[in-house]
């Protein structure tokens, strides 16, 4: 049974997952709004912040995927760290929770990661992107051999997105166990260290969805060898 929420006393009837994915989304529509209206030659505040966060997403896509394919993904991956790091810090406010310790949500992200990067892979390279799957030996005599990585690159790729829901699920929830145990143990010194791990912790599982996502974007795009 899940533990009462604000917004679940609120929106009953609403899981808490949906209801704190629709305020994370809410919470970064208004503040990119607000920066929109505000923007200035010379930044400073929230603008100056955001203009950091842009120039991250665009170095890691550029220097992963390419310059050509790095600026038309730079905004999915700067939305997915952004969303997932929001959704993280969620569960460190006393009353809420995070709607990245569910796996509904988790996998609500992974799989349009998966769709998405195998569409771009069709589309770059058409039927030529089969050769992803078929290893680096390409001659009558290795066949048997390209036959096995075509399944093993199969299974390789049908596996990813549960990966990527999991691994997100299952280090947000081990860190609400944790944090619940430790503020148990030690509920008068711990906090302060409690809520720097979870910041911590909140930020490194948003930026490791998105360098998966960056990578398999590249892998997808990227010329077979």
């Amino acid at each position: 049974m899940e533990s009462p929420t604000i917004l679940g006393a609120v929106l009953k009837g609403v899981p808490t997952y949906v209801s704190y994915s629709w305020l994370a989304m809410g919470v970064l529509t208004g503040v990119s709004l607000a920066v929109k209206n505000k923007l200035s030659l010379v930044p400073k505040g929230v603008q100056n912040v955001m203009e950091v966060f842009a120039e991250f997403f665009l170095s890691t896509a550029n220097n992963n995927i390419g310059h050509h394919y790095g600026e038309k993904f730079y905004p999915l991956l700067g939305t997915i760290f952004l969303y997932i790091v929001t959704c993280n810090l969620f569960g460190l406010i006393p009353g809420f929770d995070s709607p990245t310790s569910n796996i509904n949500t988790t996998a609500s992200m992974a799989l349009p990661v998966f769709l998405l990067y195998q569409f771009y892979g069709i589309k770059v390279h058409g039927a030529g992107y089969l050769k992803h799957f078929l290893g680096p030996l390409r001659s009558p005599a290795a066949i048997p051999f390209m036959i096995f990585m075509f399944f093993l690159e199969l299974i390789g790729h049908l596996v990813r997105p549960i990966t990527l829901s999991v691994r997100l699920f299952g280090n947000m929830m081990a860190k609400h166990v944790l944090l619940v145990i430790l503020g148990v143990l030690a509920p008068i010194i711990v906090p302060v260290a409690i809520l720097g791990l979870g910041t911590l912790i909140g930020f490194v599982q948003g930026y490791v969805f998105m360098l998966l996502t960056t990578l398999y974007l590249a892998g997808a795009v990227e010329e077979a060898h």
